[in-house]
C-alpha cells in the first residue's frame, strides 16, 4: 500500500538528514522531491503544489532551520499536512432513519457489488444491524446472482425482482419490504455508470430523489489515480454524494486517489477496501494513513485487527494447555488461522513501525500454507503430542506432504519457539505485561 510514494518520500528526508546545518535551500530541495513524489503518486499539480507551500510556510514559521532535530521536525509537518490532505479525521456514515438507506454509486468495475456486501457485514458485525442488500443492476449479467451468493456467504437477506427491469421501482418496493419485515438498514447495489451517460445518470438520480438515503456512497477503485478524482467530481455534480469509498488500497502502490480526492470534491473517505475478503473492509483514519505512507506503521489498527478476530474461549482453552503442558500443533494451527483473518500478510507488516526497511522483502500470502500442508499430514496423535516425533514419522510427514525433511525440521521448530514464548507469557512478568498492554487497549 503506497509503497512507491513511501520510498519517494523517504528518499526526500534523506536530503535534510544528509546536512549537518539545515539551511532554506536544502528545506526547498526537500519540498520539491516532496512534490515530485506526489507528482509521481498521480497527485494532481494543482493539489501537490499547494501541498508543499504549505509544507514550507509552516516549517518556516516554526524555526524549523533553528531546531536542535529540524528532520523530524520536518516529517512531523508533512505528516500533519498529510493527514489534513486526506480529511483530518474518520466519519462514520449516517445510520439515522428507520430504515437507514444506504445508496452505492460509482463505475463499471470498481466494485460496488463486492462492497456492498461488505458494508452489510460490517454493519452487522459492529453495529449489530440488521441489514437489507438490494439488488438494483439489472444490466450486468450475473450481478443479481453475485450479490445473493455473497448475501448467503454473509447470511444476509437479498431482495431482487428479476421480473422487474427499473431499478427505481426495485429500490422502492425494497424499502417497503425492508419496514414490513424489521430491517433497519437497507444497501442499494446499482450499475455501474459513466459520468458523461445522462439516461444511467437520470436513473440513479432518480433512485435516490425516490428513496432519499441517509448515505450516498461514491465507490471508486484507487488504482486509477487522478481519472478516480475527475470521475468522483462529475458523479457528484448529480448525486451531491455523502462519502467515498475506495476498493483496491491494498494494491495501489501510487496512492494518487486517496490524497487527491478528498481536496478536490471535498468530501470525505469513509471506507477503503484492503482485500478481496469480505471482512477487507476498513474505516478510513486519515492520521493513521499518513503514518503509514511516512513508515511511521499502524499500530492501533494491528490491534483492532487482532481484537477483531480473538476467541476468548479459545484463548482460555489454549491457556490451560500450555499450563499443562499440552500444546500442540493443532492449536498452533488454529493460531495461524486466526492471525491469516487479520488480512493479508504485506499489509499487516506494514502497520508495524519501522517495517518499510523491509519494503524488498516479499511477503507472500500463503506464508503459512508449508505450515499447514506439514501439520495436515500428522496423525491426530503426532498433532496433540508433539514430543512423540522421531526421525521416522518426520520423514513420513515429509513424503505425506511432499515437503523436505528441512522444512518439516523448520516448522517444528518454528513450533517448540513459540511454545517456548507462549509459556513465558504465562509467568508471573508475561501476566504482568499483558495486564499492562489491556489496560492500555481500553
Amino acid at each position: 500500500m503506497f509503497d512507491n510514494l513511501s520510498n519517494e518520500l523517504e528518499k526526500a528526508f534523506q536530503i535534510l538528514k544528509g546536512h549537518g546545518k539545515i539551511t532554506e535551500i536544502n528545506v526547498a530541495e526537500t519540498l520539491k522531491e516532496v512534490r515530485r513524489a506526489l507528482l509521481d503518486a498521480d497527485v494532481s499539480f494543482k493539489t501537490a503544489k499547494e501541498f508543499t507551500n504549505n509544507v514550507k510556510e509552516k516549517a518556516l514559521g516554526q524555526n524549523v532551520l533553528t531546531t536542535l532535530n529540524p528532520g523530524q521536525l520536518m516529517i512531523k509537518i508533512v505528516k500533519d499536512e498529510l493527514t489534513e490532505l486526506m480529511g483530518s479525521s474518520s466519519q462514520e456514515i449516517s445510520l439515522n432513519s428507520k430504515p437507514s438507506i444506504i445508496l452505492m454509486s460509482g463505475l463499471q468495475g470498481s466494485g460496488k457489488t463486492t462492497l456492498s456486501a461488505k458494508i452489510a457485514y460490517y454493519l452487522k458485525k459492529k453495529k449489530s444491524k440488521k441489514p437489507l442488500l438490494v439488488a438494483c443492476d439489472v444490466y450486468r449479467p450475473a450481478a443479481i446472482e453475485q450479490l445473493e451468493i455473497l448475501g448467503k456467504q454473509i447470511d444476509i437477506d437479498v431482495y431482487k425482482n428479476i421480473d422487474e427491469k427499473n431499478p427505481v421501482v426495485i429500490s422502492k418496493e425494497a424499502v417497503l419490504h425492508a419496514k414490513k419485515n424489521n430491517f433497519d438498514t437497507v444497501i442499494i447495489d446499482t450499475a455501474g455508470r459513466l459520468a458523461i451517460d445522462k439516461i444511467m445518470m437520470d436513473e440513479i438520480s432518480s433512485i435516490h430523489k425516490e428513496t432519499n438515503p441517509d448515505e450516498t456512497l461514491f465507490v471508486v477503485d484507487s488504482m486509477t489515480g487522478q481519472d478516480a478524482v475527475n470521475t468522483a467530481k462529475a458523479f457528484n455534480e448529480i448525486l451531491n454524494f455523502d462519502g467515498i469509498v475506495l476498493t483496491k488500497l491494498d494494491g495501489d502502490s501510487r496512492g494518487g486517489a486517496a490524497l487527491s480526492i478528498k481536496s478536490i470534491v471535498n468530501k470525505p473517505i469513509k471506507f477503503i477496501g484492503t482485500g478481496e475478503k469480505i471482512e477487507a473492509l476498513d474505516i478510513f483514519y486519515p492520521e493513521r494513513m499518513a503514518d503509514r505512507i511516512l513508515g511511521m506503521g499502524d499500530v492501533v489498527s494491528l490491534v483492532e485487527r487482532a481484537q477483531d478476530q480473538f476467541d476468548e474461549e479459545q484463548a482460555r482453552r489454549i491457556s490451560k494447555k500450555i499450563a499443562k503442558n499440552k500444546f500442540g500443533f493443532d492449536d498452533f494451527l488454529s493460531q495461524i488461522q486466526q492471525v491469516k483473518k487479520m488480512g493479508n500478510m504485506k499489509d499487516l507488516i506494514g502497520m508495524i513501525p519501522g517495517a518499510g526497511k523491509l519494503k524488498d522483502v516479499d511477503i507472500d500470502d500463503n506464508a503459512f500454507k508449508n505450515i499447514e500442508v506439514i501439520i495436515s499430514s500428522m496423525t491426530p496423535k503426532e498433532k496433540s503430542q508433539p514430543e512423540i516425533l522421531n526421525q521416522s514419522r518426520k520423514n513420513r510427514i515429509s513424503k505425506g506432504s511432499g515437503k523436505d525433511i528441512n522444512e518439516v525440521n523448520q516448522m517444528i521448530k518454528q513450533f517448540n519457539s513459540m511454545s517456548k514464548m507462549m509459556k513465558m507469557m504465562q509467568g508471573g512478568k508475561g501476566k504482568h505485561l499483558m495486564q499492562m498492554f489491556q489496560k492500555g487497549l481500553k
